[in-house]
């Protein structure tokens, strides 16, 4: 499934890094890239002038469920962090997992003022046995409608029902993995 927002094909390879790297970037407030590190550039497959001020969603995979995105923004825009597991794409189709936590940059007057993420290598045991049947099965609830909005939020519905089966909140459901 080619990814509709960059054209780009995914190519079924995934990437790999060091559980020591860390993938750093910031963000303005409409989530345009304002900072990149070497780790997220190399990974990613683009430079430097490529991603400064372009959106984040440059390197987004078509298999990640929008409902976990609109969760994050949620959460972030509130001047909270969260951590979740994605998964992006880079230039050439090939992914990557990742286990971000993903902060407000706040001003000397506590206002947000962007965004910071850090992402670090996850265990491939949790993405394999946890992560890819729970975003299959978001996405999956995503696509039953021809609403592509209706489709993410019945989506975030159905994770937050889970979620509350469980009696954990989703930072919970996360931080136990």
């Amino acid at each position: 499934m080619r990814d509709k927002s960059t054209g780009i094909q995914p190519s079924g390879r995934e990437r790999h890094f060091k559980p020591e790297e860390l993938i750093v970037s910031k963000t303005d407030l409409k989530g345009h890239i304002t900072y990149a590190n070497e780790v997220f550039l190399s990974l990613s497959d683009y430079t430097e002038s490529e991603v400064l001020g372009k959106p984040h969603a440059l390197i987004r995979h078509p298999d990640m469920p929008r409902c976990i995105f609109k969760l994050l923004w949620e959460r972030i825009s509130a001047g909270n962090e969260i951590f979740a597991y994605v998964v992006n794409m880079g230039r050439n189709g090939d992914h990557y997992w990742v286990y971000a936590h993903v902060t407000p940059s706040f001003d000397a007057n506590h206002n947000v003022v962007g965004y910071h993420s850090n992402r670090r290598k996850p265990d491939p045991k949790v993405i394999k046995e946890i992560i890819v049947p729970l975003y299959a099965e978001l996405r999956k609830i995503e696509e039953s409608t021809s609403n592509r909005k209706d489709g993410m939020n019945a989506a975030y519905d159905a994770l937050n029902q889970k979620l509350s089966d469980m009696g954990k909140s989703y930072s919970e459901f996360v931080q136990s993995l």
